[in-house]
């Protein structure tokens, strides 16, 4: 059975009021392996002061925005779009954290989420997107096969989520 995919796009307000499924989404990422910047442990009250802390201020400043996938009523993924670049780089912004929760994978929402946030930065007048995956994670085939290209590979970029082994990061664009 296929379930319907509506997106969204959250206000600094709505972060709070959502809180709960931001958190859950995020948490359930990380300990499914996602490289997203967090290791274990890592806990339901990380997460939360991630999008308080890190994400609320951000798109209340009016320089990201956040855009969640919801399968009735629950959030199931999202992804942000970073556009608070210096003056000299007014058409650039940059792709971040594209999460689906592991339970809902292979359903398209991944693909669904990056359509609406291309057309989102189109909307403000960005013209090239940049981005960095682990390289070798199954998100950069699907970057690939968005029309991202590879600009290069940084060895040893971050730790990894589980141990103490150091993952290469791959560095892909879009213009749009």
């Amino acid at each position: 059975m296929t379930r319907s995919t509506t997106l969204a796009l959250l206000a600094a307000d709505d972060i709070e009021r959502h809180i709960e499924g931001l958190s859950a989404l995020i948490h359930a990422c990380v300990h499914d392996g996602a490289s997203i910047g967090f290791i274990l442990p890592y806990s339901i009250a990380d997460s939360a002061a991630f999008w308080r802390d890190k994400v609320r201020p951000a798109v209340r400043d009016g320089g990201r925005l956040l855009l969640v996938a919801k399968q009735d009523g629950r959030i199931v993924g999202s992804v942000q779009l970073d556009y608070d670049t210096p003056a000299n780089q007014p058409h650039r912004a940059e792709i971040r954290k594209l999460l689906v929760h592991p339970d809902f994978r292979r359903q398209g929402i991944a693909r669904e989420l990056m359509a609406e946030i291309e057309r989102r930065a189109a909307q403000l007048k960005r013209s090239l997107l940049t981005l960095d995956t682990r390289t070798g994670d199954s998100a950069e085939p699907l970057y690939r096969s968005l029309g991202y290209q590879t600009t290069g590979i940084i060895p040893g970029y971050c730790r990894d989520t589980f141990t103490d082994r150091l993952d290469a990061t791959t560095i892909m664009y879009k213009a749009l």
